[in-house]
């Protein structure tokens, strides 16, 4: 048997379990290439399914335990931070507070099927005050499911080509490689997805110092604030004159929007991107002059410009 497929068998359920522990602390190393791998050789009873999936979930166990627990200290600042080096930043923050905020612990269920949601659940869980029984239980019932899914499909697949030696052969020989290769094309395609929404926006965005100055020179300018209420209640204040809307209402109520005067949107995102995805949506329904605001409410807050209390209640479920 080839060297590779023998150090994965001596090895598999340490590699299982340190991929995904490095994977769920927010390490770009997709899992779904080796639970495949690992469910294949299921098939000729080298690798056993349960453990498989004790190895799979003792790993996500302590990593989101960990960033669980971290998120309850030092709550919006470590998820932000954790989207600066996530290659979903774009929408990994809005996407997991949406489905908690809608859906409670249940959204666990179905986070580690969707990039980007898998590592950000369980900080936000954590900062959302979610009990940390109530959230293992259903962290890791959502684990048990996504491995098991992998593991069968990959099984599946063992069993279609395990009566064809000559296949069969191949593919343990080429097993490392073929792994590496889906691995390192899973991680390209979502550094040029990310890269690609980066460049869209670059010549969209205003400086919290540009803005600053058309408020000072009395201009009418339309200012919307697109975060979301967990975001909010570490520091319950809003530009001046600022309306809060989320991003579904502003899209639903376009034609509301002003066209004869700037839009401004800020939110707590990395590269401001719940704002960028905003605008360019408004811009299709014909609201031409709307811009995110660079580092969004963060930013302005870094300069010392003016804000102001939050009076009404801030209400962070359904």
């Amino acid at each position: 048997m080839h060297t590779t497929v023998e150090m994965f068998l001596h090895y598999g359920y340490l590699v299982l379990f340190g991929w995904v522990l490095l994977e769920q602390l927010g390490v770009p190393l997709p899992s779904t290439p080796i639970l495949l791998t690992a469910g294949t050789l299921t098939v000729t009873h080298e690798m056993s399914m349960p453990d498989i999936l004790i190895a799979v979930m003792l790993g996500a166990a302590i990593a989101d335990s960990t960033w669980f627990y971290l998120g309850g200290r030092y709550g919006g600042g470590l998820t932000r931070w954790i989207c600066r080096f996530s290659l979903e930043a774009a929408s990994c923050i809005r996407k997991t507070e949406d489905m908690l905020t809608r859906h409670g612990s249940i959204s666990l269920l179905i986070a580690k099927f969707v990039p980007g949601l898998n590592t950000m659940a369980a900080p936000l869980a954590g900062q959302s005050k979610l009990g940390y029984r109530v959230f293992l239980l259903y962290d890791m019932a959502g684990t048990l499911l996504w491995a098991t899914t992998f593991v069968l499909a990959g099984r599946f697949f063992g069993d279609a080509v395990v009566h064809d030696r000559s296949i069969w052969h191949w593919l343990a020989s080429s097993a490392a490689g073929l792994v590496v290769l889906v691995v390192l094309g899973m991680v390209f395609y979502r550094v040029f997805r990310q890269q690609a929404f980066l460049r869209k926006i670059r010549t969209l965005r205003i400086d919290p110092s540009e803005l600053k100055a058309m408020m000072d020179r009395g201009e009418s300018v339309y200012i919307v604030d697109l975060r979301h209420p967990l975001d909010i209640l570490p520091d319950p204040r809003i530009l001046p004159g600022a309306v809060r809307l989320q991003p579904s209402e502003l899209i639903a109520r376009n034609a509301e929007i002003p066209r004869d005067r700037d839009v401004v949107l800020y939110c707590t995102c990395p590269s401001e991107a719940t704002s960028a995805k905003v605008a360019l949506t408004m811009r299709r329904f014909g609201v031409e002059r709307i811009r995110p605001l660079r580092g969004g409410f963060d930013s302005w807050k870094e300069e010392g410009y003016p804000l102001v209390e939050i009076l009404e209640p801030i209400v962070t479920h359904p």
